[in-house]
């Protein structure tokens, strides 16, 4: 299948690239590339519901793709790219503040977050990833939850509203992150709906042992979490907290979060 070869030069370019494509007439965008990568470019296929999207897996984290099942081997990956079935995915829409100040806005294509996760995001990001982003993301947990100062939250889902000290709120389209953590087991991509996660007041000893579990998905029920589904989502607070969408790190709260349903026409395993 011919094809042209785009390649970025620096973050946040990839979607301009993307979008670049398509209006010279791209139907197949193939992302080399990592969750920060396949971000990008969702950023730009958006208003392209027609345009399919098939990734492979490269960088460190590839927690987008195991939600699908997509391998890290190259050869399967390039096979699926070029003859997968396709499944048509949701994608979420974030309302947010950037860093300076203003009203920002992100789509993101697995999992997005606002509280202690967006710092401990951050932290992996600038650690180094020799060992891999599980290790990486493992360590910077660890590192962040020592110095984090509890605070109170307010949440909406689909105007089921919670309040309280919590960590983190966690907005999931896919089921995995941080290097394989399955955090929202349940998670399905294309429901229409986010699955969402509130970490209440975390201790040390529940972090220790809850941790690895979630590497396995067997992390639930938990007395300190609770699972919430909705089609919109809004995470406050008295300081703003930092948000991350896909690993990435662009403003804080307060935030608002939407379903955009069916916005993807993704290459998976066929069958």
């Amino acid at each position: 299948m011919p094809g042209d070869a785009l390649i970025s030069e620096a973050p946040g370019q990839l979607g301009t690239l993307a979008a670049g494509a398509i209006a010279d007439g791209a139907k197949l965008l193939v992302v080399v590339g990592g969750d920060g990568s396949v971000n990008e470019v969702v950023n730009g296929v958006v208003a392209a519901p027609d345009v399919e999207l098939a990734v492979i897996p490269r960088g460190t984290g590839w927690d987008f793709v195991r939600t699908y099942g997509i391998p890290r081997d190259l050869d399967r990956a390039i096979e699926i790219a070029l003859r997968g079935d396709v499944r048509v995915i949701d994608l979420g829409a974030v309302s947010y503040r950037t860093w300076s100040g203003e009203e920002g806005r992100s789509h993101f294509a697995n999992v997005a977050s606002a509280g202690i996760s967006g710092a401990i995001a951050k932290r992996a990001n600038e650690a180094s990833k020799a060992l891999g982003g599980k290790i990486s993301y493992y360590w910077s947990t660890l590192a962040v939850f020592a110095r984090w100062q509890t605070g109170e939250m307010r949440v909406a889902v689909d105007g089921e509203n919670r309040s309280g000290r919590m960590i983190d709120a966690m907005v999931a389209n896919g089921r995995f992150l941080g290097g394989g953590m399955m955090m929202l087991p349940e998670a399905e991509p294309d429901d229409g709906l986010f699955d969402v996660m509130l970490f209440g007041d975390i201790t040390k000893r529940d972090l220790v042992f809850t941790l690895p579990k979630t590497y396995r998905g067997n992390h639930l029920p938990h007395p300190r979490l609770e699972v919430l589904r909705g089609r919109v989502v809004t995470i406050d607070a008295d300081e703003p907290l930092p948000i991350q969408l896909d690993g990435e790190q662009p403003g804080t709260t307060p935030a608002r979060f939407e379903v955009v349903h069916r916005a993807v026409r993704l290459r998976v395993p066929a069958g």
